[in-house]
């Protein structure tokens, strides 16, 4: 089998990137991370930002003390360095500081002005969180999807022009967290906006990956919302934001509280402006300094240079994969891999997708993430079950303690080589061997409380280092 050398450097560091972990087989080695679609490490540099903010934190907007007034102002840069990052007009457009896409993606739903007939047309490959809480302002339509899992366009066309002004929103994925598609957000806004809908953009996926831009309010590909995680942009600390047009929140807040008035007395009360008054209770300043200095660092480095860097390694994988005949790859598995993040879904046949991600945990030291990856309606398309199919499955999880149908994946991003890749491609080219099946599937069993598979012999080594590492970062400070 073919493979690519091991020659290209991350872009950058990130913490923890050199730390080993145990194997069942007592060795140690350097952990490689395959599930940046799930959350990124801090890169080293936002890290040492953090550290030296740390140094002068405080309370903010209303404290008098020196560190207060610096905190403040640090706070407030954030949110001017993230409009400017995603070409938000600062006059226009304010950005919301929140946990997570999730939260933000919530709180816009919660408040989103909408009439009695309004409806919402949202997509078949969405993650939970662009779907759900749309479902429950308002009826919600959902644009199909190709068998090869791209959006389908000619259907979004449809349903808009059927819908017509009932359209209040158009929510989209910038990038899927299951096959990595990357969507065209700008002509599906001008397609939203020629029915005086607005368009939604869940940039988790797509933020940390590729450039954006959201364009003046008046181009008619001008994206109206946008929401990601600091998470997943290697920012640590949990924050989030949530960027739109200033007019368009509502004049009470979703989450009244501290922060969010100017005035209350007995018998009324007086909001205050935006982003104060969507921002309830002590914010997380730290969370929002580590979110903008990601920022900073990810355009120093240059989102095109990312891009090219992901994207090379994207294309060693898919190669890598197109080799191993008992490897099955989800959407298309070309090497024309501009309209995608390095996101790579799979099945090995013969083994369940939890037994494959186990084994490269607990003998190859390399994560990736197993499941769902909360976009089941999109999975259960791509895997071609009917509903049916889905029921009994379900049936069968629930009454047997068996994991639903699911996929393998693995993820890149700007820190990772190419000797990861090549890593994962080794890991997986055995599997193709029933000796080498069976033998996994004597040594893992399926646990339903943890719903993973877990080693069912002897693993000594693996856990005394596990406990050990507990007791050290669990222990009190001293």
């Amino acid at each position: 089998m073919r493979f690519f050398p091991a020659s290209a450097r991350p872009l950058a560091k990130v913490v923890g990137q050199d730390t080993k972990v145990p194997l069942l087989s007592g060795r140690r080695q350097v952990y490689i991370n395959l599930d940046n679609a799930a959350s990124t490490p801090a890169l080293e540099a936002v890290w040492r930002r953090v550290c030296a903010a740390g140094t002068w934190y405080a309370g903010v907007h209303r404290g008098t003390g020196f560190k207060g007034y610096l905190s403040t102002a640090l706070y407030e840069k954030a949110r001017e360095t993230i409009l400017n990052f995603f070409g938000a007009d600062s006059k226009l457009d304010t950005a919301i500081f929140v946990k997570n896409t999730t939260e933000a993606l919530n709180k816009l739903a919660a408040g989103f002005p909408l009439g009695s007939d309004s409806v919402i047309v949202t997509t078949g490959m969405e993650h939970h969180s662009n779907d759900l809480p749309w479902r429950k302002r308002a009826t919600t339509y959902h644009v199909q999807v190709t068998a090869d899992g791209r959006l389908d366009l000619d259907h979004l066309q449809t349903l808009l022009r059927r819908l017509g002004s009932k359209v209040a929103v158009v929510a989209v994925t910038g990038a899927s967290n299951v096959t990595g598609f990357v969507n065209d957000i700008h002509s599906i806004a001008q397609m939203a906006h020629a029915v005086g809908a607005r368009i939604v953009v869940d940039a988790a996926q797509l933020a940390p990956h590729r450039p954006i831009r959201m364009l003046s309010h008046g181009h008619p590909k001008h994206i109206d919302f946008l929401a990601l995680s600091g998470h997943k942009v290697y920012a640590p600390l949990g924050s989030g934001v949530l960027i739109g047009p200033k007019t368009h929140f509502p004049d009470q807040p979703t989450q009244p509280g501290g922060g969010t008035v100017t005035l209350v007395t007995q018998k009324a009360v007086q909001w205050d402006q935006l982003p104060a008054r969507e921002e309830a209770g002590s914010p997380n300043v730290l969370g929002a300094i580590s979110l903008a200095a990601a920022i900073q660092e990810l355009a120093r480095l240059g989102m095109q240079k990312v891009s090219a860097h992901e994207t090379r390694l994207t294309d060693q994988m898919l190669a890598g994969l197109r080799e191993m005949s008992h490897v099955s790859v989800y959407g298309i598995p070309d090497r024309k891999v501009h309209d995608r993040v390095g996101v790579v879904t799979f099945n090995v046949a013969g083994l369940p997708h939890g037994l494959v991600g186990a084994y490269l945990a607990y003998e190859c030291g390399i994560g990736v993430r197993t499941g769902c990856f909360c976009a089941q309606p999109y999975i259960q398309t791509l895997l071609g079950l009917t509903d049916e199919q889905v029921a009994k499955a379900h049936e069968v999880a629930h009454r047997h303690g068996q994991p639903l149908p699911g996929m393998v994946r693995a993820s890149v991003g700007l820190y990772n080589t190419e000797r990861d890749i090549t890593a994962l491609l080794q890991a997986l080219a055995p599997l193709h061997s029933k000796e080498k099946q069976q033998e996994l599937r004597t040594r893992y069993s399926y646990c339903p409380a943890d719903r993973c598979y877990l080693p069912a012999g002897d693993n000594s080594c693996w856990e005394k280092y596990a406990r050990r590492t507990f007791r050290e970062l669990a222990r009190p400070l001293s």
